[in-house]
């Protein structure tokens, strides 16, 4: 059995349906809520409120580069609804990841009943997903949310793709790279919304149960206490600590040297 064939062919099948629903379905103009705040400053590269969202003005931007003058809110809506057929995807991949995870832990091959239970499985869960209320109510119009849980989903996939090359003897690849790549998303996802960090905690588990031959409990609640201590440290000391440095620094070098 193809599995990554096949899993790549039911992702962009399942990413297909995502797309045409939500670009079906977005709103027309802008929502009576932030919508119109970020739409807007995103049209013309303001500033939105605290904590702000550069990232999202900037594609926002972009996205409005198509747009007549009368259609921008039409187009940085589809932003939204992209962000999160994307996420859609990216959610399929994950429960791929995990789901042939399980079977290999108990056979030493995914067969082809199991590729198909696999597929069928991550499929189902993740068409649930698109249609669920919350995520599809975010998913067609201009807010944050959206491109959000798109980062959520792409660091999460990112981490189970460190795990699985890290277990494989196969792979002749560096799967540290994935590391790289989790660190640069994490920095982009602080750039639309605060809610991207919180994968944090489940990388700290992936990691653990990786590194730890003999997992246990106590094991587990110290990884849940320092992935809590890294969440708070980069949300209370790293992000506002950065801004304050350079803050002081500027200043400092334009009134005192």
């Amino acid at each position: 059995m193809k599995f990554k064939q096949l899993n790549n062919i039911f992702g962009w099948s399942i990413f297909a349906i995502a797309t045409a629903v939500y670009l079906l379905t977005m709103e027309s103009t802008a929502s009576l809520w932030d919508c119109g705040e970020y739409i807007t400053a995103a049209y013309k590269l303001e500033v939105g409120h605290p904590p702000g969202a550069p990232l999202f003005m900037v594609l926002g931007r972009m996205f409005s580069f198509f747009a007549s003058p009368d259609s921008v809110a039409i187009w940085i809506n589809a932003l939204s609804a992209l962000s999160s057929s994307f996420t859609v995807l990216f959610m399929f991949w994950s429960l791929t990841l995990m789901l042939r995870k399980l079977v290999l832990k108990q056979k030493n091959e995914v067969n082809t009943a199991d590729g198909f239970m696999i597929l069928a499985a991550s499929a189902i869960a993740s068409l649930a997903y698109t249609f669920s209320d919350s995520f599809w109510f975010s998913a067609v119009e201009g807010e944050v949310y959206a491109m959000a849980s798109l980062f959520t989903a792409v660091i999460f996939w990112a981490a189970l793709k460190w795990d699985e090359e890290m277990r494989s003897v196969e792979l002749k690849t560096a799967p540290n790279r994935w590391i790289i790549m989790i660190f640069f998303m994490l920095g982009l996802a602080v750039g639309v919304h605060l809610l991207g960090i919180l994968v944090v905690p489940a990388i700290g588990y992936i990691i653990y149960f990786n590194v730890s031959k003999n997992s246990n409990v106590a094991g587990i609640l110290i990884t849940g206490v320092i992935s809590i201590f890294t969440l708070g440290f980069i949300q209370e000391g790293i992000i506002p600590g950065s801004v304050a440095l350079a803050s002081k620094m500027e200043v400092s070098f334009v009134n005192s040297y």
